[in-house]
């Protein structure tokens, strides 16, 4: 059994994704602010200890009048005081320390090292180091990354709960849609999806969808009546014949009498025959099925003994059939004779008598024929014509001559067009009606 895949949450992934971005940016701005303390911290610590080598240069050269080891002692101290942060030691140019640090350092320090004057008796020169303590500096940043941390998680978690707000709250308009889509049935194919709401991105989905219902619904209604005409088509021949058997077997009857009952049951199975070959053909039809096109043919002679075989018919109804045009093409001749033949016997219906029921062959573009029969007669209303090749569909409602035409002629002629690659055409102005289709072919000579 296969089981169905999905991309997942869209909600969790934007969540997901904008927690991730919140997190990111925050840890960015945060590392950026300690790197930028840090910096400071560290040019502050620079800063101190030039300005301190240079109080301590200052202070030595200007102090020389203290010629003895306790006066400098006594000097330096007194320039330290106030300054925790900062240990200095001396020693002289022999590398002997006669001033030591004032307390202990930490393991934290920075150290500047510089020559210094000092007094003759002590060698005239010596070697100063300033030391500065960074373990509050330290700590200071420790706190600050501790800090920082803390703000960038609980950040992304207040910005993540926002988020979560904010996209629960943009996605109502969607989850409306969906109810939309929801309430669409069978019995309410009215329904349309409502995108006032909905953002820019959506309303293309929304367009297509609702076209694509508009499509579904024409559809389903062609559907409920092609289904209502099968039955109404096939109940009156099957009605004739349960009622014919019925009565037969009422009391016992001749032979004669026997034999007369299947003749007119036969009649009727033939039809309901007929009908179901037809929608068979057209099922294939729809299904894709193609015309076979291996034979040459020209259209005029085909055309003209199919007329031959209505002579009789159109001569009863004081009509005459006229061929016009040649083309030769290359085409399934048995289906292009069933449908001239179909629109010949639509056209002798309907023509006005001691008028010609006239076959046009009409080459167009390269490779296309137009094929129609037209007749002169009662024009049809134009709000029929867009459905004269619907399955069953008629002009008259009332269905006359529903015995011998069961509606779907003019269907197999536009199913025998598309398998030609053309389309079915009918015009009705000017009291001449005029039905037909095109093929495309590769025509092999014109004339």
């Amino acid at each position: 059994m296969s089981v169905a895949m999905h991309a997942g949450s869209l909600r969790a992934r934007l969540l997901r994704r904008l927690a991730l971005q919140s997190m990111a940016g925050l840890g960015v701005v945060c590392v950026a602010v300690y790197v930028v303390i840090f910096l400071t911290l560290d040019q502050r610590q620079n800063q101190t200890l030039n300005m301190k080598r240079e109080a301590v240069e200052h202070l030595l050269k200007e102090g020389r009048g203290a010629h003895d080891l306790d006066s400098v002692r006594h000097l330096l101290n007194d320039f330290l005081a106030g300054h925790d942060e900062l240990t200095l030691s001396v020693a002289d140019n022999s590398g002997h320390i006669f001033l030591p640090p004032q307390r202990a350092a930490s393991a934290d320090v920075k150290v500047e090292r510089f020559p210094v004057p000092l007094p003759p008796d002590l060698g005239g020169v010596g070697t100063a180091s300033l030391a500065f303590d960074q373990s509050k500096d330290k700590e200071l940043l420790l706190r600050l990354a501790w800090t920082l941390g803390f703000a960038a998680v609980g950040g992304s978690l207040v910005l993540s709960a926002a988020a979560a707000f904010g996209v629960r709250r943009e996605l109502a308009p969607l989850r409306a849609l969906v109810r939309q889509t929801a309430a669409v049935r069978a019995d309410r194919l009215e329904l349309r999806l409502d995108g006032r709401d909905q953002v820019e991105e959506l309303q293309p989905l929304i367009a297509q969808t609702n076209d694509l219902l508009d499509r579904l619904a024409i559809a389903y209604r062609q559907m409920e009546s092609f289904n209502a005409d099968v039955a109404h088509e096939l109940n009156n021949p099957l009605s004739i014949l349960i009622n014919s058997c019925e009565f037969a077997l009422r009391r016992p009857r001749s032979p004669e009498e026997l034999k007369e009952t299947l003749t007119s049951n036969l009649e009727e199975l033939k039809r309901i025959a007929r009908i179901v070959a037809d929608m068979l053909f057209l099922a294939n039809a729809q299904r894709g099925a193609q015309a076979s096109r291996d034979e040459l043919t020209e259209l005029s002679e085909l055309f003209a003994e199919v007329l031959d075989y209505h002579e009789a018919a159109l001569n009863d109804a004081g009509l005459r059939g006229v061929v016009t045009g040649r083309a030769q093409v290359r085409v399934d001749a048995a289906l292009l004779q069933r449908a001239i033949s179909n629109l010949i016997g639509n056209a002798r219906r309907y023509a006005t008598p001691g008028t010609d029921v006239v076959v046009e062959i009409e080459p167009r573009a390269v490779g296309e024929v137009y094929i129609g029969v037209s007749n002169q007669g009662a024009e049809i209303p134009p709000e029929h014509l867009p459905r004269l090749f619907d399955r069953f569909y008629r002009v008259d409602p009332s269905r006359t001559g529903a015995s011998k035409n069961h509606g779907l002629g003019l269907s197999i002629v536009a199913a025998i067009a598309r398998m030609h690659g053309g389309c079915a055409l009918v015009s009705s102005e000017g009291g001449v009606t005029r039905v037909g289709f095109t093929i495309t072919s590769p025509i092999a000579e014109q004339r």
